[in-house]
């Protein structure tokens, strides 16, 4: 094998993992020009254009493709040995790269990100805030966090939260204007703070419960955002009802900053896991997440229908 070329293959796949070369460049810590230079060396041994350039956008070559789904298994492979080795005799090192939604921060990843800042200082945490769902493997993650009912089934998840309900909250000044919703159908009176799904652009439809049935309601209103902080934030400022998961407004329902609407509507999402492929289960970076969270009291390793670290 050719070193040189070996040794810029990393930059290959970041560059078609990131789908640029700026981009790259900055994962990387490299320059703009290092990058272009990196894979000009390879396409220039392999002797086949492994990215397609236009002014917008870069892209893989048929050749590229085949170069990086042969080489971005064996490097991410040969990582997850290293850090394995180094964390023989060490303590864990290196870097953590979680692709998140923003509602597992509060919920479930700040308090162990904090503990894990004393506990494994070499352990450097890259939290990637994304609401649709992505592939972790293909887009370099080392794990993910995403509601049960979201994951593949041959991902190996942990429970970071119990189960917790979906709740309508509007604030005292929106109801003293318009007053509260008599039933689901009332809701299309109501100015309701609509929820734009990143990945496939469509609008979110509230899963609601009518009389013990599992229902989906269309909303409309004045603002409609990608992030549930968002609506709460909107929802505090009396602009209209906010459908978000009832432990991120829960401290302002006890406050009397919200009130929850229709309750008996609410239905229940089984919680946040922490998910990734079996063989990263032993990387002692991720373990040391792992293990943190379970001494928080976050984690549970019994799941049902996916396979977990407990079989």
């Amino acid at each position: 094998m050719d070193r040189d070329l070996l040794s810029h293959l990393p930059v290959i796949v970041a560059v078609a993992r990131r789908g640029g070369f700026a981009l790259a460049a900055a994962e990387l810590g490299m320059s703009p020009s290092a990058v272009s230079h990196a894979v000009r060396l390879v396409e220039e041994r392999i002797g086949q254009p492994l990215f397609a350039r236009t002014t917008r956008s870069v892209s893989l070559t048929e050749a590229g493709k085949a170069l990086v789904e042969t080489t971005a298994p064996a490097l991410q492979d040969i990582a997850e040995r290293m850090d394995r080795i180094r964390g023989i005799k060490g303590r864990p090192s290196g870097l953590l790269r979680i692709n998140v939604p923003t509602i597992a921060l509060p919920l479930a990843v700040t308090s162990v990100v904090a503990a894990m800042a004393e506990r494994y200082p070499d352990v450097t945490v890259e939290l990637l805030t994304d609401q649709g769902l992505i592939d972790i493997v293909g887009e370099g993650f080392d794990a993910g966090i995403r509601l049960g009912e979201m994951i593949a089934q041959d991902m190996v998840t942990v429970r970071l939260t119990q189960p917790f309900k979906a709740v309508i909250v509007a604030s005292l000044a929106y109801i003293g204007r318009r007053g509260r919703p008599l039933g689901i159908a009332d809701l299309a009176n109501h100015n309701c703070i609509g929820y734009r799904l990143v990945r496939s652009g469509a609008l979110y439809r509230w899963d609601l419960s009518d009389n013990g049935k599992d229902i989906v309601a269309e909303t409309r209103g004045t603002v409609i955002v990608t992030d549930s902080i968002a609506a709460i934030d909107l929802a505090l400022a009396g602009v209209g009802l906010a459908y978000v998961f009832e432990p991120l407004v829960r401290a302002d329902i006890a406050a009397g900053r919200l009130v929850q609407i229709l309750p008996q509507t609410a239905i229940e999402e089984p919680g946040l896991f922490l998910y990734f492929p079996r063989r990263a289960s032993m990387a002692p970076k991720l373990r040391a997440f792992i293990d943190t969270a379970n001494e928080i009291g976050l984690t549970s390793l019994r799941t049902s229908g996916r396979k977990t670290l407990s079989e």
